[in-house]
């Protein structure tokens, strides 16, 4: 979901911060707030339905053992939150400012109170989906991670409705930010800086993904790093979702993606269209990204119907091929992940290929703490053999100089110097996963 226009042609951006607890959700709000509002927004704060039922007598501990009311009230606080937010969501479209509407937890961390029975259970009485409630409904997650998680003497319980103790509070923490995996604009705050800098990395987020440039006054490090794959884990080959806690295989969601690019006037504009889905339910984006001076590049990225996305295929660029992926998306020791697996039909170089892509503050081709369980055969970060765009063309690999065939464990060395085709920048990197784990530390 790409930010909205209200009524009077004004942005209007929502936001879900959760986490476990003590992770810096209310501090952070704060800060969200006076930020935006010193640059002219207007910034709606959409309180936590669970506290203010707490705070008014409801007890967890109560009903916890009872499968009956925790169902009730589960079903219950989603419709409050719902209506909640559709307050000021309506507010924010007919103001005459830029609005941010910060949600202090969403629809989907109801979820990691429930059973996964009960939620199927409460989808199917409700008509509720997964890429409405988490996908189309939000702009983007935040999850600021507990204090309990690496900056244990940090943690507090003196928050008004706060009992959990720290090895609970990890325990609400990972359940919490696996509510939320498969979100196209999900980042991950950890605390692996000081908590001051842990405020200015996720406000950083928010601006990034707003296309703001704030970067002399936010200290933005983080960077998108890629991974090629030699192949799936062996469990693949049986049944995944009996053996993937046995074999370490961690929780994941896959998505269905679909990217083609559109034709353009010139080589200083590209575009493209994407869906993306599960079980027949669709997200649609269209980005152009415009090529400036000093290799520099401006994006914009825009939430469209079903029936933009179709008119839209009638501008399909000849020159590439649609690209097919399953994406899977996980969390591994508090970092997220996306695993692109290439689908036919595509290019013969496209078969079997297997992308991984996380951000880091690490610098690229420097060491990385990556998933124990998979095949890394090597670092491909801003490899031009192995951006989005040029895997989709169809006579960029022959405009290269050798015109080598390229496996997944070697490239030439005329496209590892980036001696390549013209329609390649700099560093060859144009995919659109940017906007889907943008700023993950």
């Amino acid at each position: 979901m790409s930010h909205q226009l209200g009524v009077n042609q004004n942005q209007v951006f929502k936001l879900v911060l959760t986490g476990g607890p003590c992770g810096g959700k209310t501090t952070g709000q704060s800060r969200l707030c006076s930020f935006f509002e010193t640059i002219g927004w207007k910034v709606f704060r959409v309180p936590e339905c669970a506290t203010v039922l707490m705070s008014g007598g409801v007890k967890w501990m109560e009903m916890n053992d009872n499968d009956t009311a925790v169902f009730q009230f589960q079903e219950n606080l989603i419709k409050c939150m719902m209506q909640i937010e559709k307050t000021y969501c309506e507010l924010a479209q007919m103001s005459t400012k830029n609005c941010l509407i910060i949600c202090d937890r969403g629809i989907m961390d109801a979820t990691a109170y429930m059973k996964p029975e009960q939620w199927e259970e409460m989808k199917m009485k409700n008509g509720w989906n997964e890429i409405e409630l988490r996908d189309n409904r939000y702009n983007q997650v935040i999850h600021m991670v507990t204090a309990a998680k690496g900056a244990e003497k940090f943690y507090s319980t003196e928050h008004a409705v706060r009992y959990e103790s720290p090895d609970v509070a990890r325990n609400l923490d990972d359940m919490a930010s696996q509510a939320w995996v498969g979100h196209p604009y999900y980042d991950v705050i950890d605390n692996s800086t000081d908590f001051e800098a842990k405020l200015i990395r996720m406000i950083s987020t928010v601006t990034d993904r707003l296309g703001m440039d704030f970067r002399e006054r936010l200290n933005v490090n983080s960077k998108k790093r890629k991974f090629l794959v030699r192949e799936l884990p062996s469990l693949e080959a049986i049944d995944m979702a009996a053996s993937a806690e046995t074999k370490g295989y961690p929780q994941f969601q896959d998505f269905d993606v679909v990217h083609d690019y559109l034709a353009t006037p010139g080589q200083k504009t590209q575009a493209r269209i994407r869906k993306r889905g599960q079980n027949g339910n669709w997200t649609y984006t269209h980005t152009i990204r415009r090529y400036l001076q000093n290799n520099e590049s401006a994006e914009t990225k825009m939430h469209i119907t079903s029936r933009d996305y179709t008119n839209l295929l009638a501008q399909i660029d000849e020159k590439h091929q649609t690209i097919y992926k399953t994406r899977r998306c996980f969390l591994w020791n508090d970092q997220y992940y996306q695993m692109d697996l290439y689908k036919e039909p595509c290019q013969e170089r496209c078969k079997g290929l297997i992308l991984l892509e996380t951000y880091s503050t690490i610098p690229a081709m420097e060491p990385l703490d990556l998933p124990s369980f998979l095949d890394i055969v090597k670092e491909v970060t801003g490899d031009p053999y192995y951006s989005m765009y040029n895997l989709s063309s169809k006579v960029w690999l022959q405009n290269t100089k050798g015109k080598a065939t390229v496996s997944h464990d070697s490239i030439p060395n005329e496209v590892a110097n980036g001696d390549v085709h013209q329609e390649a920048t700099s560093n060859g990197d144009h995919d659109e996963t940017n906007g889907d784990i943008n700023g993950l530390r």
